[in-house]
């Protein structure tokens, strides 16, 4: 069993940044693949990013590239999503997620693969 516990939503402005972080426990950190996902209100959960299990891979939905930024740190067990420049359409429930076979294929893309989930942070940018 692997434990997520997201953390960094918040309320800011539009253009503000925020870093949410992805601290996880139970399982080598590093034999797992992360996803970030997002759901807004009366919408499917999407994802936004996704690392590999050594942060050597990343891949980002096309409305946050530029501005979102994933990364992972395996000594403290935790991964991380930056974003900056943030818009109001980047307001919802964040959620990260792990893949405990992410030493054996890329991080997946469909929110079914995910093995574990934390209970999500909320991000609501405002103008």
């Amino acid at each position: 069993q692997v434990q997520l516990v997201e953390s960094g939503g918040g309320p800011v402005l539009t253009g503000g940044s925020l870093r949410l972080s992805c601290a996880a426990a139970g399982r080598l950190f590093i034999s797992l693949a992360v996803g970030w996902f997002r759901q807004a209100p009366g919408k499917e959960r999407e994802l936004v990013a996704t690392i590999n299990y050594n942060g050597g891979q990343t891949y980002y939905v096309d409305s946050v590239k530029g501005r979102f930024t994933v990364s992972r740190d395996n000594a403290k067990n935790t991964a991380y999503l930056q974003m900056i420049s943030l818009k109001p359409e980047d307001t919802g429930l964040y959620y990260c997620a792990a893949d405990r076979s992410g030493i054996y294929r890329p991080p997946p893309l469909n929110p079914q693969d995910y093995d574990y989930w934390g209970q999500g942070t909320q991000v609501t940018v405002s103008s």
